[in-house]
């Protein structure tokens, strides 16, 4: 992952924004949408790109574009940074390889405690039944 090659293919759309605001809202494009086709990108090998799809499926469009937005600040600059750090955080989350799971089994004293606590429990139940006369 080259970060200064996918920050140069990322497109920066301003937008209003929507909400209470006054004269400022309704005059300023301070709201930012960010727009990455992570398809025709060159900043990712072929294996970041099938992991990004696999861990990122659900933020994709069906055209395989991640689209953000930002709408925090007043500023439209801020708003920018805000969503260029949100971006990278997401992208280098989706490129994490998660551990494989060790199988294990039960030690046998905890085994043991279980099958003892089981006829303790079984023991309490069946006071609780009527004498048999």
């Amino acid at each position: 992952m080259i970060i200064e090659n996918i920050l140069k293919e990322l497109k920066f759309k301003a937008v209003r924004s929507s909400g209470a605001g006054g004269q400022h809202v309704n005059k300023v494009s301070s709201k930012i949408e960010l727009i990455f086709d992570l398809q025709n990108s060159s900043g990712f090998t072929e294996e970041e790109k099938e992991l990004l799809y696999k861990n990122l499926t659900s933020r994709l469009t069906k055209e395989n574009l991640l689209l953000l937005n930002c709408d925090e600040s007043r500023s439209q600059h801020k708003n920018k940074e805000i969503i260029i750090k949100r971006f990278i955080q997401i992208i280098t989350n989706g490129l994490k390889v998660p551990k494989k799971r060790k199988a294990t089994k039960p030690s046998k004293s905890s085994i043991q405690k279980r099958l003892d606590k089981k006829k303790k429990q079984a023991y309490k139940k069946a006071l609780r039944n009527k004498p048999e006369m």
